[in-house]
C-alpha cells in the first residue's frame, strides 16, 4: 500500500488538536495510528461510533474528538443521505446548509422526508492535504469501485452480519460508465430471477423477468438514457446472454448497474437494518459542534422534521427582585454562571444549550430520560451555586417536553420551531420554585421513572395558553 501523507501537516495539525481540550490517554496517538496506516477506506465516511468501538474509546469524546480533528483541518464533516431500502448514500454533502427537507433515492426511484434523526448520518473523511486517499476523486475510480464504495454506505447490515453492500456486489453482474453522447453495449449471462437494471442517476430503469427455457440467440435490450425515470419499466427475458444497449443522449457521464436478484426475493421487504451511527439530531445535540460550528446552517427557510427530540426549558423565579437587590453589575455576574453550571450538567447529559433568552435557558437532548436526568441535577447544580450567598439566591424553574420539531435556523443560529417547542416553555410557565413539571410524553418515557428514582411525581391534567388540548402533567415539588 502506498500511503501519500504530508508528515509535517499531520504533526501541526495534531499538536493543534491535542491543545483543544483534555484527552484521554493515547486517544490522539491512536487516531495519529489510524490516520497513518489505516487502508483508503479505513479513512473515508469514517463513523464515529464504529471507531469508538474498534479503539475502545468512549463514544460522546471519540464524536468531540472528530469535530476538534475537523476544526483542525484533519478531517471534513460528510452529511450523507441514506436509502432505508437498499443503503445506498443518495446524497453527500460537505455542509448541513446542502440537506433539504426531501430527498430521492434515484437508484431504487423511491421518494422520502428528511428526518435528522433517521437517515441523515454524518462521518469523517481525511483531508487530502493531509493523506491523500482514491475516494477524494471518485470519478476517476473504476465505475464498480464507484458505485459500490462510493455510493453505499458501510453501516447498512443484513441479519446475520453481512454489509449490505457486499451481497449487493456479489448480484452484481456488470456496473459501468456510460460515456456522454455514446451508446455502451453491455453482455452479461444471467440465469432465472429479477434482472435489476439502473443507472444510479435515476435517468433509465429496467426490472426484467427471468424465466423459462434458455435463449438459444443472445437477447438485446435497447434503451435511452436521457430524461429523469418515474418509474421501472418491466419486461421479461429468458435464461442466457443479454446485450444491454444503452445510448447517452446526455452530456453527462451515468454509471449503469446491472444486477440479478434469485428468485423469491422481495426487493421492497429485504431485512435491512443499520449499526449504529451520528445522526443529525445526536450532532446538533452535541454543546462540541455547536460551538465549533457556528456557521452550519439549515438552507433557507425549509427546515428539516425532528421525529422526536426532548426539549428543556429553565427560567429563574424573581429574577427583576434579584436585580434590584444587588444591582446590574452583581445580578448579571451570577446569571451567568448560572448559565455556565447548566450548560455543564446539559453536556453530561448528552444535550446542547439552543439558546439563551433573557434569564431562561433552552436545551435540547437525545432523550426524555436524558432531559429529566438533567433536570434534577440541574434542579441539584443550582442549590449548591446558592449555599452561602445570602441575598443572592438563585430560584430555578424546570419544564421538560418531547416530541417532533422543525430544525431551523433562526438568527443565524440553529434552533427548533413547533408545537412541541411552544408546549415545552408553557410546561415550564407552571413551574414554581425549585419545581420541575414533566409532560406524560416524558414522564412515560423509557428510562424516565429510572431516572426519577426516589423522587415522587404529582400527576394532574391542565390547560395551556394556544394548546388546543388539555395534558396530563407531573410536578417535582421542591426539594424539603
Amino acid at each position: 500500500m502506498v500511503v501519500s501523507l504530508n508528515e509535517s501537516l499531520l504533526d501541526e495539525r495534531l499538536a493543534q488538536l491535542e491543545k483543544a481540550r483534555p484527552w484521554t490517554a493515547r486517544l490522539i496517538s491512536k487516531l495519529e495510528s489510524h490516520i497513518r496506516s489505516a487502508d483508503d477506506e479505513g479513512l473515508y465516511r469514517i463513523n464515529p461510533f464504529s471507531f469508538a468501538k474498534d479503539k475502545n474509546a468512549a463514544e460522546r469524546e471519540v464524536i468531540d474528538l472528530f469535530l476538534h480533528a475537523t476544526a483542525c483541518g484533519l478531517f471534513r464533516m460528510d452529511w450523507t443521505l441514506f436509502c432505508p431500502q437498499c443503503c445506498c448514500v443518495v446524497e453527500s454533502l460537505r455542509s448541513l446548509r446542502g440537506v433539504h427537507n426531501h430527498y430521492n433515492c434515484a437508484f431504487c426511484q423511491v421518494a422520502y422526508e428528511t428526518a435528522l434523526d433517521e437517515y441523515v448520518a454524518v462521518a469523517f473523511t481525511v483531508e487530502p492535504d493531509v493523506r491523500a486517499i482514491a475516494f477524494h476523486q471518485p470519478g476517476q475510480l473504476r465505475a464498480w469501485d464507484n458505485f459500490i464504495k462510493v455510493g453505499n454506505t458501510r453501516d447498512g447490515v443484513l441479519p446475520d452480519g453481512t454489509l449490505f453492500r457486499d451481497a449487493k456486489e456479489q448480484l452484481g453482474k456488470a456496473i459501468e460508465y456510460l460515456p456522454p453522447g455514446e451508446t455502451t453495449r453491455i453482455e452479461v449471462d444471467v440465469a432465472e430471477g429479477l434482472v435489476m437494471a439502473a443507472s444510479t442517476e435515476g435517468k433509465l430503469g429496467m426490472l426484467l423477468t427471468v424465466s423459462g427455457p434458455p435463449a438459444s440467440q443472445p437477447q438485446v435490450k435497447r434503451a435511452r438514457y436521457d430524461g429523469q425515470a418515474t418509474s421501472f419499466s418491466t419486461g421479461e427475458l429468458a435464461p442466457g446472454k443479454i446485450v444491454f444497449e444503452i445510448e447517452n443522449a446526455t452530456s453527462q457521464r451515468g454509471i449503469f448497474v446491472i444486477a440479478l436478484v434469485p428468485p423469491g426475493v422481495d426487493l421492497g421487504s429485504i431485512p435491512l437494518s443499520f449499526v449504529p451511527f451520528l445522526t443529525g439530531k445526536r450532532l446538533l445535540t452535541t454543546q462540541t459542534f455547536r460551538e465549533l460550528f457556528r456557521a452550519e446552517v439549515i438552507n433557507g427557510r425549509e427546515g428539516i422534521g425532528v421525529r422526536d427530540i426532548a426539549l428543556l426549558f429553565t427560567d429563574l423565579k424573581e429574577s427583576t427582585a434579584l436585580y434590584d437587590r444587588i444591582g446590574d453589575l452583581n445580578a448579571f455576574a451570577l446569571v451567568q454562571q448560572h448559565f455556565d453550571r447548566l450548560q455543564d450538567v446539559t453536556v453530561r447529559n448528552n444535550g446542547a444549550i439552543i439558546k439563551t433568552i433573557g434569564d431562561a435557558v433552552m436545551a435540547a437532548f437525545l432523550t426524555p430520560a436524558d432531559a429529566v436526568a438533567a433536570a434534577l441535577a440541574m434542579r441539584a447544580e443550582i442549590a449548591d451555586f446558592n449555599r452561602g450567598k445570602q441575598d443572592r439566591e438563585l430560584i430555578l424553574k424546570v419544564g421538560v417536553h418531547s416530541g417532533a420539531a422543525i430544525a431551523v435556523t433562526l438568527n443565524d443560529r440553529l434552533d427548533y420551531f413547533g408545537q412541541t417547542v411552544n408546549i415545552a416553555a408553557r410546561v415550564q410557565g407552571l413551574a414554581e420554585a425549585d419545581e420541575i413539571y414533566l409532560s406524560a410524553d416524558v414522564h412515560d418515557a423509557p428510562g424516565v421513572s429510572a431516572v426519577l428514582g426516589a423522587f415522587k411525581t404529582e400527576g394532574s391534567v391542565r390547560t395551556l395558553k394556544g394548546v388546543q388540548d388539555d395534558l396530563r402533567l407531573f410536578r417535582v415539588p421542591a426539594p424539603r
